[in-house]
């Protein structure tokens, strides 16, 4: 007799030990270093402009719109697969222990961002409310962790409407309602927050009743939704070793290829030149990634005011940036292709090491001429040369033993 409780067991111990084995690859011993680098830098300065807090900021509206956010994006994680299309449909009607824990685990992996973001906010909502107690916050979180049972709850039920408008519209209204919901409660409208509330519950009645209406499981959907998901992780864990179950996604970004291909000669040492200039281009994970560190970077080195600070911060993003790029060299190991080329292998080295120097050179320079925007003429020189000395040291004395 088939027991979907024991099922899902199975399934949740084999999930585990595929995300674990990247995992550690993931939280290697350079990642955690900056990581708590980070962590202590930015709790250092949040607390040096939490004393100078102004008295208008507004504190309501900012852990408001977080905490709505954070409760009404509640994606479910079934760890279904594509074979249970065939095998496990024909046994939906004892798959109510499956989608039960189902539920419980995708409450717990998303309690983390909760409660880091409420040990966040921690500060700021005492600093700007000084005159509340400790157990109104606490409070205050105990409403969110509802909250986010109830969105859970919701956005599975919606999960049986294949219609992607009204799921949308539905959760765009629930999203508008939790953010008005949380700022009431912590600018201390209890009244106002109690009438939304209201409105809240009756969407949620509404979801159920929609819910109910529909046939059975949309199970293609709820299969396509997870893969994704498992993907998305792929592509994070494949910064760090390589996945063989990834699937790269290709975007065209035509003008792009255009402009940085312009310049490559038509013969046959230019090959791999070309080839990991469009890969870097089209694939979609590495423009983006480079972007948000450089966006992040950025931020980082304009709003801390210690000019020391900001260069460490300058050279970790250059660093993460530099070291995430080394996998551009197996980007293309399942493609067999490549070793049709008449090509030498050193070519695809150099070509590695060839873009890796000139991306971590124009981070370099976009982060030095940010030093020269905010008026800083010593930073900007030290940013240069700190930058440009430690990607030669680091690409020579690191990355081309790792090429192999």
């Amino acid at each position: 007799m088939f027991d979907s409780h024991e099922f899902y067991k199975k399934r949740f111990s084999s999930h585990i030990k595929e995300t674990s084995r990247y995992l550690k690859y993931i939280f290697n011993s350079h990642m955690v270093f900056a990581i708590l680098f980070f962590i202590s830098a930015s709790a250092y300065y949040y607390q040096q402009w939490l004393a100078q807090l102004p008295e208008n900021f507004p504190t309501a509206l900012i852990i408001g719109v977080i905490f709505g956010l954070i409760v009404s994006y509640s994606p479910i994680r079934t760890l279904l697969k594509e074979p249970d299309l065939v095998f496990i449909i024909v046994a939906e009607s004892k798959m109510g222990p499956y989608f039960r824990n189902s539920l419980i685990y995708s409450f717990v992996i998303q309690l983390y961002l909760l409660l880091l973001c409420a040990a966040a906010f921690g500060p700021l909502y005492f600093a700007s409310y000084p005159d509340r107690q400790g157990n109104i916050y606490l409070l205050t979180l105990v409403i969110v962790l509802i909250f986010k049972v109830a969105n859970l709850v919701a956005n599975w039920w919606m999960l049986k409407v294949r219609e992607p408008g009204i799921r949308n519209t539905d959760l765009f209204i629930r999203t508008v309602l939790n953010v008005v919901i949380f700022y009431f409660i912590i600018k201390g409208e209890m009244l106002f927050a109690g009438i939304v509330s209201v409105i809240f519950v009756g969407v949620f009645l509404y979801d159920y009743y929609l819910s109910s209406k529909q046939s059975g499981i949309v199970w293609d959907m709820l299969v396509e939704m997870d893969r994704n998901r498992m993907q998305a992780f792929y592509r994070l864990a494949n910064m760090f070793a390589d996945v063989p179950h990834l699937k790269n996604r290709v975007k065209k970004r035509q003008w792009l290829v255009n402009f940085v291909s312009k310049g490559i000669p038509f013969e046959k040492e230019a090959t791999y030149n070309y080839l990991f200039r469009i890969s870097f281009i089209r694939s979609g994970d590495y423009l983006g990634m480079y972007l948000r560190l450089i966006i992040l970077g950025g931020l980082f080195i304009y709003f801390i005011p210690n000019l020391w600070i900001k260069l460490i911060f300058a050279i970790l993003f250059l660093y993460l940036s530099t070291f995430q790029m080394m996998t551009l060299y197996q980007h293309h190991r399942t493609n067999i292709w490549l070793d049709l080329y008449p090509v030498g292998k050193t070519y695809r080295k150099e070509a590695v090491l060839k873009i890796i120097y000139q991306l971590s050179g124009i981070q370099v320079l976009i982060f030095s001429l940010l030093f020269l925007l905010l008026g800083e003429y010593v930073g900007f020189i030290l940013a240069f040369a700190a930058g440009f000395l430690f990607t030669v040291t680091f690409v020579n004395g690191y990355i081309k033993s790792r090429l192999k």
